[in-house]
């Protein structure tokens, strides 16, 4: 009991910087507070990370639970874009094998795709990679300390040449592609060292560019979609992370990485 009230404690003092509503008791505070650290991976980046949701007419849909792999994909507008580019296709390419290389200042992460197990999640992640969407962009989050393990990338906000201030006031790590998708993966899904996960905005159907990548085993709930395993690189942002961060983002856990990651392209094979 005394180490779950620690944990809620901890959690408490790391929430993200934005003013996305959580719940209020103690269970659901750990949870809320776990789903905010992985913020402005959506596609309403900008207003979901930083103004309160409001309620819609309907419920808010929730992750897929469509059979996997699946043979149609649905990706919704959801502006505005941090780079522009087009909706990625419906009919993916569900009995293909595709390993990514994000290919950075510091070497080449090499990530088997989980095609089979989060097919509409890859599909939108290659279409991304062969738009060059990532081009030149930075790594702009690492997180060093429990509960959390990770190196968060794919914001266009964050160029290359962009000096990470952590300040409430920059765009950095709320942009997303213009468009929005839907969770899968998520039954069971554990966040062991070398897995590659979708950010989102706090909810299961506001996926877009942004990724993470998990260097040590980490504690999350299953809010997350599993789509790749790093099978080479995990060093570099082992790395990184050991460098810790420059600045501290307020209220959230980890900051600006002090080793700054280029991302110069991401490349694509598939069999």
């Amino acid at each position: 009991m005394r180490q779950q009230e620690r944990r809620v404690e901890h959690v408490h003092k790391i929430r993200k910087r934005t003013s996305i509503g959580v719940a209020a008791c103690a269970v659901a505070g750990l949870i809320a507070g776990l789903v905010i650290l992985l913020t402005g991976g959506g596609g309403n980046s900008a207003a979901a990370s930083k103004s309160t949701p409001t309620p819609t007419a309907s419920p808010t849909p929730a992750a897929s639970t469509i059979a996997e792999p699946a043979h149609r994909c649905t990706y919704t507008s959801s502006p505005p874009a941090a780079r522009s580019v087009s909706l990625p296709p419906t009919a993916p390419d569900y009995t293909a094998s595709y390993q990514a290389t994000i290919n950075t200042n510091r070497g080449k992460i090499v990530i088997n795709l989980l095609n089979a197990k989060a097919t509409c999640t890859v599909n939108s992640f290659v279409h991304l990679a062969e738009a060059g969407y990532w081009d030149n962009s930075q790594c702009h989050r690492v997180s060093n300390s429990a509960p959390l393990y990770m190196l968060q990338c794919g914001d266009p906000y964050a160029t290359a040449a962009t000096k990470l201030t952590c300040g409430s006031t920059s765009k950095v790590g709320t942009g997303g592609p213009g468009y929005a998708f839907a969770s899968e993966n998520l039954t069971g899904a554990k966040y062991n060292a070398g897995t590659l996960a979708m950010a989102n905005s706090g909810t299961a159907t506001s996926n877009g560019s942004q990724f993470f990548l998990v260097y040590k085993n980490t504690s999350l709930p299953p809010d997350y979609t599993p789509f790749g395993t790093i099978t080479s690189g995990l060093d570099i942002v082992q790395n990184v992370a050991k460098g810790g961060y420059s600045c501290q983002y307020a209220g959230a856990g980890g900051g600006a990485p002090k080793e700054k990651v280029i991302i110069d392209s991401v490349t694509i094979k598939k069999t």
